[in-house]
């Protein structure tokens, strides 16, 4: 199942690029032909990045996530659409293929958006078999594109049309709205980012890394920027930048730089989100004079300090106490030598 995963992958990357303060409704849709341990059929829902339940063919209903509020009633356009369109239309084209290959996978990715003036916004689905998509359809603003290596009917391609933009774009964003009610309190909170500008030795190279780190946040738009005396750095030099999810629901990312050890320059990171006022800017600080390995010797220098000192001290401590001995041992031979002269 290796291919799901990269399907998914490019969907987290495709859900990065929807506007910030917009919202979207995701339905992926997978059909599977072969003997697996999964369901033939099944439907993830997604609200923004949220998942908020699952549809397969072993339960064959629909299942809330994450709330305890009754969405049946929601999502029934999905299933007309599913019993009319996707699970016939799968079924209809793995047929046509007739791959010999097992299993046999389909995908589909399909969201609709609202904007955050509520407007409606597009409506995109991609279909892809094995991983590569072979078909494409987008709609706004009242009109139709579909683009597919294989030439449609056009009285099927009509049908499809007037159904994509009758039915399903009207139901997707309706349900986008209904779900937006249901669940506004988790797509509206805001949690800050923890940034930070990190530089690591190279060995090999004997430079280092300059990593900028932002974690911890929600939702997952942010704009994250390294800048070299106060000039953004080329994007060609940066690596990284892909959009993680850490365990907690919130996100991660991170943007590296490496620079020589002759390098002067002063670097600093920036991270603009919707739960911060302001622009958040992060300083490196460190003296472009001493080397950064320096700071090991230093470190050792003063540990070594410390265990002289503390030698010393309990040197000092154990002639202490000898002493102190020594004078407890004869004040106690003159007392009996004077108890002894009395009797």
């Amino acid at each position: 199942m290796s291919k799901l995963l990269v399907f998914l992958c490019v969907l987290l990357s495709a859900l990065t690029t929807v506007l910030t303060g917009s919202h979207s409704l995701w339905l992926l849709v997978t059909y599977i032909k072969g003997e697996t341990p999964f369901p033939e059929f099944s439907v993830t829902f997604m609200l923004d990045d949220l998942t908020v339940g699952h549809y397969n063919s072993e339960t064959k209903r629909y299942i809330p996530r994450d709330n305890t509020t009754n969405e049946d009633d929601i999502v029934s356009y999905i299933f007309y659409a599913m019993r009319h369109d996707l699970q016939p239309f799968h079924v209809a084209r793995l047929t046509f293929k007739n791959y010999t290959k097992s299993p046999q996978l389909y995908q589909v990715m399909s969201h609709c958006e609202l904007w955050d003036n509520d407007k409606p916004g597009q409506m995109i689905s991609k279909i892809a078999f094995s991983g590569s998509t072979t078909d494409e359809m987008h709609f706004y603003d009242n009109k139709f594109t579909y683009e597919s290596p294989q030439k449609m009917a056009t009285l099927s391609l009509e049908l499809f049309k007037w159904r994509h933009e009758t039915i399903n774009y009207p139901s997707c964003i309706a349900t986008l709205r209904n779900y937006l009610k249901k669940r506004q309190t988790q797509v509206n909170k805001k949690v800050k980012p923890r940034v930070r500008l990190i530089q690591k030795a190279l060995t090999d190279s004997g430079g280092s890394r300059v990593s900028c780190l932002a974690t911890g946040f929600y939702p997952r738009h942010i704009n994250l920027t390294l800048f070299r005396d106060g000039q953004p750095v080329a994007d060609h030099e940066i690596t990284g930048g892909d959009l993680l999810p850490n365990d907690d629901g919130t996100y991660q990312m991170r943007k590296s730089l490496e620079i020589s050890a002759a390098d002067k320059h002063t670097y600093t990171c920036s991270a603009t989100h919707l739960s911060l006022d302001n622009r958040m800017t992060v300083d490196l600080e460190y003296n472009h004079g001493e080397p950064f390995n320096s700071v090991i010797p230093s470190v050792l220098t003063v540990l070594a300090l410390a265990l002289v000192f503390g030698a010393a001290v309990i040197t000092w401590r154990k002639q202490h106490a000898d002493s102190s001995n020594r004078e407890y041992s004869s004040a106690s031979t003159s007392e009996e030598t004077v108890d002894t002269s009395s009797s």
